[in-house]
C-alpha cells in the first residue's frame, strides 16, 4: 500500500473512532509531526514500529491498518 493509501487508511479509522491527530499521537505515543505527515502522505514509507504503534492504537492488526483485510 502507498503512503497516501496508509494516510487516508489511518485518517479514516481516526475519523471513525471519532479522535484527533493529537489524541491518536499520544495514544501511539508516536510525534504528532509524524502522524500529520503519514496522514498527508509525506512520509513515503513509515517504519514498521510506527505502523505497529498506530494499529495497536486503534485496537486493530496491522494487516487491517494497511488495507490487507
Amino acid at each position: 500500500m502507498s503512503s497516501i493509501n496508509i494516510g487516508k487508511r489511518i485518517k479514516e479509522l481516526r475519523s471513525k473512532a471519532k479522535i484527533s491527530q493529537d489524541r491518536l499521537s499520544k495514544k501511539a505515543d508516536i510525534p504528532f509531526s509524524t502522524l500529520v505527515k503519514i496522514e498527508a502522505g509525506y512520509t513515503p514509507n513509515p517504519s514498521m514500529e510506527t505502523l505497529v504503534k498506530i494499529a495497536d492504537a486503534f485496537g486493530v492488526a496491522l494487516d487491517e491498518l494497511v488495507g490487507r483485510r
